[in-house]
């Protein structure tokens, strides 16, 4: 893993001295009110740390797409309350991100005060990654944290930009993510698992086409593993099945012969000839067996198992996507029997396990273990990103 500075590489005292951290507020909202505050919470420890050394925190953050341009609707003031309400500490709203506003704010905020600036999308810099705009933000600070690595793969002023023009360091959320990563595909403890599910092939396709040669076990679930079953001679009726990569499904299982990783696909399945919960049509039955009128929604038992002894016999495993439709009963059953599998041999300490992804968050709370994990990113396109093995720029200028 490249070398980066952390808080830890910081002053005691930081006195007199202004910090730009970059953190996550993009939080879901209703009715003006914040539903999910996790993002906050995440970047809590490092706003914390640093307002104790004395610093003045300017806080940057977007907050959903304005597109370069002022919306009333997307002002980061709108998630004020939620910052002040998980610090515990009054925040200063500052309606831009430079100039002579921020300035006068400044002399405002006391050593320990905490400023969030409006929403950094709302100048057309931002995404550009404007070498100008990053230079106006930056004249503000002394010291730079990147604390939202949700927003590392992409290469804007505030996440890539700033980095290059102050001293630059990861925040205690963006480290302990840039640690897990590293102990689950950078140097991890061999063997590695991957599951891999989700709807479609052609969305992991970089995934899949990465992780064959960086795993022994790769695990495809979800409708993707329909894709490959066709590759394979298997008549998968009328699921959900891209057809037309049935040429790419076979190229990836060559590369994983070549590379010595073993490609597992259902041998049961649960099947139904339609999708809701709990229809009168479902069954389950071998991978051979399945109608022309039934669709495939969920691995059988006899894969489940399967599957948990290959985790048995792994020391670290990598989980992006479900493993059927687990968003409908009884269909959830092979995700949540798997992962809480995974769950207690984390907690046995016999694997090393770390899971991302919207979807994949979901299930893992779905199955009551989402804090029986080694770790979950809740990063989301930062997470697949790095499961696709790309450079994230936010994390590169860190270590530049």
């Amino acid at each position: 893993m490249p070398a980066f500075k952390t808080l830890d590489d910081l002053p005691a005292d930081l006195s007199g001295k202004v910090a730009l951290v970059r953190v996550d507020l993009n939080l879901p909202m209703k009715d003006g009110s914040a539903t999910d505050v996790t993002r906050v919470e995440a970047a809590k420890p490092t706003i914390l740390e640093l307002t104790d050394k004395g610093a003045k925190v300017l806080l940057l953050a977007h907050f959903g797409r304005p597109k370069g341009q002022r919306s009333s609707t997307l002002s980061t003031s709108f998630v004020q309350d939620a910052v002040e309400d998980v610090l515990g500490k009054e925040v200063m709203f500052i309606s831009e991100v430079s100039g002579p506003v921020v300035e006068q704010s400044l002399g405002i905020l006391r050593n320990g005060d905490i400023g969030l600036l409006d929403n950094v999308r709302f100048w057309p810099g931002e995404e550009a990654n404007d070498p100008d705009f990053a230079r106006a933000m930056a004249e503000h600070g002394d010291l730079y944290v990147n604390d939202a690595f949700s927003a590392a793969h992409r290469a804007h002023a505030s996440t890539e930009g700033l980095a290059h023009l102050l001293p630059a360091y990861a925040g205690r959320a963006m480290e302990a993510e840039l640690k897990a990563l590293d102990a689950a595909l950078g140097s991890p403890e061999q063997p590695v698992a991957a599951v891999v599910g989700g709807a479609k092939v052609s969305t992991k396709l970089d995934v899949l086409e990465n992780l064959v040669g960086r795993v022994r076990h790769l695990i495809i679930g979800g409708g993707m593993a329909n894709t490959f079953l066709a590759a394979r001679g298997v008549d998968v009726g009328k699921s959900l099945c891209e057809h037309d990569l049935t040429a790419t499904a076979n190229r990836i299982m060559d590369e994983a012969d070549h590379a010595g990783c073993t490609v597992h696909l259902p041998y049961d399945v649960v099947v139904a000839k339609e999708f809701a919960a709990n229809p009168p049509s479902m069954r389950t039955c071998n991978v051979h067996e399945v109608a022309e009128d039934e669709m495939i929604l969920d691995l059988g038992p006899q894969a489940v198992e399967a599957l948990g002894d290959v985790l048995k016999t792994c020391r670290t495993l990598v989980w992006n996507g479900p493993l059927g439709a687990f968003e409908t009963e009884p269909f959830d059953t092979a995700t949540v029997a798997l992962a809480k599998t995974a769950a207690a041999l984390t907690e046995s300490g016999s694997l090393i396990s770390v899971a991302g992804g919207g979807d994949t968050v979901a299930a893992l709370a779905h199955a009551g273990v989402k804090d029986d994990f080694t770790f979950v990113s809740t990063a989301g396109g930062a997470f697949l990103e790095w499961m696709e093995g790309k450079d994230l720029p936010g994390v590169a200028a860190l270590s530049a």
